[in-house]
């Protein structure tokens, strides 16, 4: 890796130092048969990453030798390895290994933020003194101990990613490019990508507390072109979540590739629906995705506690109808965006953020928290060791409605579906967005008439969740490769929605 020189401070008031790339002895010592089952060990600080109880408490001292009002350090080493193939060939296939460390000092709503990828005692104690640099005032007493947590259950796997051989995992490549070719000779071109993590991290608090965690995940992801009569059509699908090998069976290879293979050749027959103000029916799964965006992101407690959200002075109010309850969960067994801890040690629950339309919660950090005056709500997420801890979602989703898909269909004279999303745009403050469907169905006469493609949905999250009319018992959370990004971080999320139909959005398609 390149060498960096130390940086000054940010104009947000955080600071970072980046050092060479530390690679060696420090890493995971012997390989452990599962991700959560494991025993914990005895120095999980020295087991895991090499240093011992002494190092934490001269590096946590220069951390807060000017005051804090909370300081922690957070470990990581990962090991990634990518794979992918096209027309019957291994492009790629690596593996990396990435480690270091994350120091971070808390004045009020000030942080103060270094990292270094070398674990010797003088680099960690060069970054936390320029973390420490935002106070002013005396030292903050350090722990005399510090004690370790358990392990959590979220994400068991029989075998660790870090044990998994890169030969077992080609197979799974193969399979899919030929499940793929067999399902239609309309199909000229296949790849398929393979990611897999096996991550442990450490957060050391200045209350004396010690988390650990290890982290698996991974994710197939399979792409496609068929071409008929001249005219070429592509599109995907994908399978991810904190799954092991094992996970990876032939009834879930055949469901990612049959799913690619019907959303590229109904591109053949559809069309572009008319523009206009229409009701949008909002496919059950994948349509999880304008939730998070057009609302989720408003709901994070950094935006209100600057003002910043929409909903920054709505709490306590209706802003749904009384059928919509709507959730952030981390804590659902193997899925991407579950965790057993945030990334400041905090454990992960299932936070109820709207309930029966009245606005109930933000996604809280540990400084957002202390701003509310309530408890952290176990959303403090960072991409990596080297970047700093914000709220973020884990799971966003609503739950299941009053009614049925059929009486939601029936009810629309025309409109239409919004089924698969690729790439959209969201104003987070506002709520205002605009998202590209790139597979869906025309309404009419409250039938489902042909396949539609290739148009934009374009609206206000806030207003589009007071325009829920109906919300369907069909709930479905969607397995797909989900990362959200925000101010230049992306972690890995989940998301869901049963079938609900919003009254009016604006579609972009052909004039009518």
């Amino acid at each position: 890796m390149s060498r960096f020189s130390r940086r000054g401070f940010l104009g947000t008031g955080s600071a970072m130092v980046m050092a060479p790339s530390f690679l060696g002895a420090c890493g995971p010592k012997a390989a452990q048969p599962t991700a959560a089952a494991e025993p914990l060990p005895d120095n999980p600080f020295l087991t895991w990453f090499g240093v011992d109880e002494g190092t934490l408490r001269v590096v946590m001292g220069e951390l807060t030798a000017r005051g804090a009002d909370w300081a922690d350090i957070y470990f990581q080493h990962s090991r990634t390895t990518r794979a992918s193939l096209e027309d019957g060939i291994i492009g790629e296939a690596s593996s990396k290994v990435e480690q270091g460390v994350g120091l971070r000092c808390v004045i009020g709503d000030q942080v103060g933020y270094a990292f270094t990828e070398d674990l010797s005692l003088g680099a960690m104690t060069g970054a936390a003194r320029t973390a420490a640099a935002i106070a002013k005032g005396g030292g903050t007493p350090v722990p005399e101990h510090f004690t370790a947590g358990a392990l959590g259950g979220h994400y068991v796997l029989a075998v660790p990613w870090g044990e998994v051989g890169i030969t077992e995992r080609l197979p799974l490549l193969s399979r899919c490019e030929a499940i793929v070719k067999a399902k239609d000779p309309a199909v000229s071109k296949v790849r398929v990508s393979w990611y897999d993590l096996d991550e442990r991290v450490m957060v050391v608090g200045l209350d004396g507390h010690i988390q650990v965690d290890r982290r698996p995940m991974s994710r197939l992801w399979v792409s496609l072109t068929a071409e008929k009569d001249g005219v070429s059509q592509s599109n995907r699908s994908n399978l991810a979540g904190r799954r092991g090998l094992d996970w990876y069976t032939e009834e879930r290879l055949q469901q990612v590739c049959a799913e690619a293979v019907d959303r590229t050749m109904v591109l053949f027959e559809a069309r572009r629906p008319p523009a206009g103000e229409l009701p949008v029916v909002l496919q059950a799964g994948a349509s999880g995705i304008l939730l998070h965006e057009a609302v989720g992101h408003g709901l994070e407690a950094d935006f209100n506690r600057k003002g910043t959200s929409i909903y920054a002075d709505k709490l306590g109010t209706s802003i749904a109808p009384d059928f919509v309850t709507i959730v952030d969960d981390g804590t659902q067994d193997g899925e991407r965006g579950a965790l057993n801890v945030d990334d400041e040690g905090n454990p992960t629950e299932k936070t109820v953020l709207v309930e029966d339309g009245v606005l109930r919660s933000y996604l809280h950090d540990r400084i957002s928290a202390k701003h509310y005056g309530v408890a952290a709500t176990g959303s403090g997420r960072r991409e990596s060791y080297k970047h700093v801890v914000m709220p973020r979602m884990r799971s966003t989703y609503m739950l299941d409605g009053p009614h049925t898909r059929d009486e939601i269909i029936a009810s629309v004279d025309k409109g239409i579906i919004a089924e698969t999303f690729t790439n959209g745009q969201v104003q987070i403050g506002a709520g205002d967005f605009t998202f590209y469907i790139k597979n869906g169905w025309l309404i009419e006469g409250g039938k489902v008439t042909a396949p539609i493609k290739d148009c934009n949905i374009i609206g206000n999250g806030p207003e589009a969740l007071s325009k829920v009319t109906m919300a369907a018992d069909d709930f479905k959370l969607d397995t797909g490769g989900w990362t959200c990004g925000k101010d230049g971080q992306g972690v890995p999320v989940s998301q869901g929605l049963p079938t609900v139909l919003v009254s009016s959005m604006t579609v972009g398609g052909t004039s009518a």
